[in-house]
């Protein structure tokens, strides 16, 4: 067989590109002509053609025959196929806005969850992954904020259906492609579940080349912080500093000391106040009256209870898969196992999946499929979302280093035990503000907090061809997840001694269905024109179970479960049930491939609502014409692609956060041993669908054959009737009411830019950049404002405006912390009595740009890919860091290193108040802990090397390759200790940081 292996759209030949036939020890290249010849060892055989930086080409070649083999070029996203609603489309025939992630680009990931893999990669999406734990999720927003007590988050489908089961139960290895529909045109036909967007994921499937390929991955990497904690003083600085507020406290409440007298007595007081004296017996006072320390003080231990309260954590991924097929029938088969421990004790994931989809053509005119997947997943999850004292990430945090981790003798050695262990130090000793009769480092791994979860999902389908324009496809799928949730605290250290131990236990049942019925209709008439048309019916049904309970005095530590326990505290459960039907079409027109028009309508009726307002309908319209098609662009020898692309439509939504949206509620309680019912809900009969209204303008680009692509799109979003939890005066005995009130919108532009700036025989440099601009606005609302300990809602404010009062500074004579208030003439003047400052409106906790950079860099079998995420503008509230900047009231808290630029008589011009043990409440919220939330991360870094596609198939591979990956490895911020990527709303809550994981792997193919 004979052939010329040629590049897309110039005719050039391509020198040396790497041939491959599989199933055959033989390999070969062309010459510099672009010209092979190939003797076949069967008299057909299945040839793979790769070049680097081009698509791959297979074909069927039979012997004597000539082909000519044209290798596209990988930038050119515009021919790629996508994923869309029910189906699939070429991305250059499609007239909504829609963005793909290929499988390359989350190959290299190291996450446990898909959602976390997605920052950075499309534009218009913003991902934020508010906690480290492996196995939680990212919180994700298509083109902003769409509601305000209903759901704001996307759709999920997987492999053509709603997709109810746990994110991260799918392996990351099995999936072929993320697809991301944002505006009404591509997503308006999912209805009132597509209202915040919709993310199609499609996992692989088997090939038609008559061969089985296999594909094996291992990977090994460590974990630690991706960002370092806050700084702390030193235990020399914290005695000096801590000396010098009792100092001041002795002088204010003792006027007549002189600074020798007031130094004395905080000298002798530092030691009974902080309950431990790391200097040891020969230095009774280590602080002198002058605020020193004395001539050879020095601390005996200095133990860091950061590196006490974090374990070595190991990252281990294993993949295998199998895939294959002909003609008649494909299939895809794989299992795989991940071991992600956390950095914090105490904390880690681990799962075992497996997934099979086949796919085989029944009859000449009935095709069938199947999908199933199904994971456990075990879940060690120790408090690390909340300010709890027993949360494993702020523990260090309370806690400084001179209090020991282990109990210490005089003389700075440990104490150790009969059998010669050392002694966790439970501190009795130290002052309330440091967490006395606790060692959280002791008694982490004691405890238990488990989540273990059975996850199991099913798609099948049968596609009927009625005539060859006529097909009828019927689809059922479900999900399935059961989660027990185990909650135990020790009986023998900790907090759990008083009660002597105690245990919740939880479990949780979830199954949904999804049944629909789809006719489509698709002719090509006269060459030009072209009709695709679409009616279906759905159903969808959900049901949630769940049981509950918690004992505690246990008889024997070591005994977890809730029988081992005495004493019953609670018991409880409930179900709960969903349903919704509807009916949907969709019909989609061109003419000469290059007008082309689309319009879809859904109808859905959803139990959460009464029966006079179940039904809503929703509707999408959409255009595209492809102007370099036109006869006056067609024959332009830079312009390769130009398309203007338009859509408007309406989706609701009904996710409301409650099942039974329109009933009146109760809770059943016991009176004196009577049944007694105390209302939780009021009845809402009238309340109908939050509706979307989305306006999309697009337009595609390509130049210089593509080498240079992309696309610009304006977006107009409008939420009107939103869900919206009204409030109501605290007599009525009720916080707020659910009805249909206010109306927002998010509007913006999104851009995303593909180019190929350096392309030679052996080098490829590959960039791809991303941005999306966009500002939420509340447009209407049923009363002037709306607010919050720390936010505001109002007309034409965002949804996330802090209202805070405003720092002032310090006063430069007094050392006293300021805050802005109102005179009797409404001027701003400042004050020291925190109760009278006034708050103000803030900036929003959402960013003004958002988006990422991609590079790949490509050298003979070499490559390097780096990804970087960025946002830009927005606050953060930092909570996190207010008790680490206490004045000294706090005694024994631990202190942040930016409290030694505190205020004194000599550094009057600061931005720290002077210290005292008075509490002068400067720690409240207020502006002075409002901080920018611009950074960049560089989420992953990869190089790899591939072996040789004619040596691999010596070996009987048809790929080896050795990877080197770091996630997470920089982040550029302003604000030290604090992770940039808290919550979409701006606050912190001492929660698990990011990981910066390393890791090796290997891959191999035959």
């Amino acid at each position: 067989m004979t052939g010329r292996v040629v590049e897309k759209g110039t005719n050039l030949p391509l020198p040396g590109v790497n041939v491959l036939i599989k199933g055959s020890k033989a390999g070969t290249s062309t010459d510099q002509s672009g010209n092979f010849s190939i003797t076949l060892n069967k008299e057909q055989e299945v040839l793979s053609f790769s070049f680097l930086g081009f698509t791959s080409q297979e074909v069927v070649a039979k012997a004597g025959s000539t082909v000519n083999i044209i290798l596209g070029d990988v930038t050119n996203s515009l021919d790629e196929v996508v994923v869309v609603a029910y189906g699939t489309s070429k991305k250059r025939d499609i007239t909504g806005a829609v963005s793909q992630i290929n499988a390359d680009q989350l190959q290299n990931r190291q996450v446990s969850n898909i959602t976390k893999a997605l920052q950075g990669l499309a534009p218009g999406i913003q991902a934020v992954s508010s906690s480290g734990q492996p196995g939680t999720s990212a919180t994700l927003r298509i083109r902003g904020v769409g509601s305000i007590n209903a759901s704001a988050a996307p759709l999920y489908v997987v492999d053509g259906n709603p997709f109810s089961g746990d994110l991260s139960s799918i392996n990351s290895s099995d999936i072929e492609s993320v697809s991301i529909l944002k505006d009404a045109a591509s997503s308006a036909l999912y209805g009132s579940r597509g209202a915040n967007g919709v993310i199609i994921i499609t996992t692989k499937a088997g090939k038609r080349n008559d061969q089985t390929e296999i594909t094996a991955n291992f990977s090994q990497g460590v974990s630690k912080r991706a960002v370092k904690d806050y700084e702390q003083v030193t235990t020399d600085e914290y005695f000096q500093n801590y000396w010098l507020a009792v100092k001041n406290k002795q002088k204010a409440s003792n006027p007549t000391y002189t600074d020798l007298q007031a130094g004395q007595a905080a000298s002798e007081q530092i030691i009974t106040d902080l309950g431990i004296n790391p200097y040891g017996s020969k230095y009774p006072l280590p602080v002198g009256p002058d605020g020193k320390l004395v001539a050879g003080a020095t601390p005996l231990w200095d133990d860091n209870w950061g590196d006490a309260m974090e374990q070595t954590a190991i990252r281990t991924q294993a993949d295998l898969s199998f895939s294959g097929g002909n003609e008649k029938s494909q299939y895809f088969i794989s299992g795989g196992y991940l071991n992600d421990k956390g950095i914090a004790l105490g904390s880690g994931y681990k799962r075992y999946s497996a997934r099979v989809n086949l796919t085989t053509k029944a009859k000449k005119w009935l095709t069938a499929g199947l999908n199933i997947s199904a994971a456990n997943t075990l879940q060690d999850y120790p408090i690390s979302e909340d300010s709890n004292t027993g949360n494993v990430v702020n523990y260090s945090r309370l806690v400084p280093s001179f209090y020991p981790v282990y109990e210490r003798n005089p003389d700075g050695s440990y104490k150790t035990d009969a059998k010669g262990n050392r002694v966790y130090d439970f501190g009795a000793y130290r002052p309330s503000s440091a967490i006395p009769r606790s060692n959280l480092a002791a008694t982490v791994d004691l405890d238990k907090s488990e989540i273990l979860k059975d996850n199991v999902s099913a798609r099948t389908f049968l596609e009927a061809t009625i005539i060859p324009e006529l097909k009828f496809k019927t689809t059922y799928s479900a999900d399935f997840a059961n989660i027990n949730n185990h909650n135990y605290t020790n009986p023998v250290l900790g907090d759990g001694a008083e009660t002597k131990g105690s245990v919740s236990k939880s479990n949780s049942r979830t199954y949904s269905w999804t049944w629909n019925n789809i006719l489509t209709y698709e002719k090509t008439f006269n060459e030009d024109h072209h009709l695709n048309l679409l009616a279906g019916q759905e159903i969808y049904k959900y049901n949630y179970r769940i049981i509950s309970g918690s004992r505690e005095r246990f008889v024997l530590p070591g005994l977890y479960e809730p029988d081992a326990a005495s004493q019953l505290n609670d018991f409880g459960g409930s179900a709960l049930d969903y349903t919704l039907l509807s009916f949907l079409g969709r019909a989609e027109y061109d003419y000469k491939k290059k007008y082309l028009l689309s319009a879809s309508l859904r109808t859905d009726g959803s139990s959460r609502f009464a029966p006079a307002t179940r039904w809503g309908t929703f509707w999408s319209l959409g255009a595209s014409w492809k102007l370099s098609e036109e006869d006056f662009l067609k024959d332009n020898s830079w312009l390769s692609t130009l398309t203007l692309r338009t859509s408007y439509g309406a989706q609701g939504n009904d996710n409301i956060g409650t099942y039974y949206a329109y009933e009146g509620l109760y809770t059943i309680q016991n009176n004196l041993g009577e049944n007694g019912l105390v209302t939780s809900r009021l009845p809402t009969p009238d309340l109908k669908w939050e509706t979307n209204l989305n306006f999309n303008l697009g337009l595609d680009f390509g130049i210089l054959n593509d080498r240079i692509s992309g696309t610009v799109e304006y977006f107009d979003r409008r939420s009107r009737d939103l869900l919206f939890s009204r409030p109501k005066a605290p007599s009525t005995g009720f916080g707020s009411i659910d009805a249909n009130i206010g109306a927002l919108k998010n509007t913006g532009i999104e851009v995303q830019i593909n180019a190929t700036p350096i392309r030679t025989a052996d080098f490829r440099w590959n960039i791809s950049l991303n941005a999306t601009h966009y500002k939420n606005e509340i447009t209407a609302l049923p009363q002037e404002d709306i607010k919050t300990t720390t936010k505001i809602m109002r007309k034409g404010g965002s949804v996330y405006d802090f209202f805070l009062k405003e720092w002032a500074g310090v006063d430069p004579e007094t050392g006293n912390p300021l805050w802005y208030k109102q005179d009797a003439n409404g001027n701003k003047v400042t004050t020291n009595i925190y109760a009278d400052a006034i708050q103000y409106v803030q900036d929003s906790a959402l960013p003004d740009l958002t988006g990422g950079i991609s590079n790949t860099f490509s050298y003979k079998e070499f490559e390097l890919s780096a990804l970087f995420a960025y946002s830009i503008g927005g606050k953060i509230l930092d909570n996190d860091y207010l008790s680490l900047m206490h004045n000294g009231s706090s005694t024994g808290r631990t202190w942040s290193k930016e409290i030694l630029n505190h205020w004194t008589p000599e550094n009057k011009y600061t931005n720290v108040p002077r210290l005292t043990t008075d509490n002068l409440g400067w720690t409240q919220a207020s502006t002075r802990f409002l901080y920018s939330a611009t950074y960049a991360r560089l989420k992953n870094l990869t190089l790899g090397y591939s072996l040789p596609k004619t040596l691999a198939s010596k070996w009987g591979l048809n790929n080896l390759k050795l990877t080197l990956t770091g996630e997470n490895l920089f982040t550029f911020y302003g604000h030290d200790g604090m992770d940039p990527e808290q919550t979409v709303d701006g606050t912190t809550y001492y929660r698990y940081p990011a990981m910066r994981t390393f890791s090796a792997g290997l891959s191999l193919t035959f």
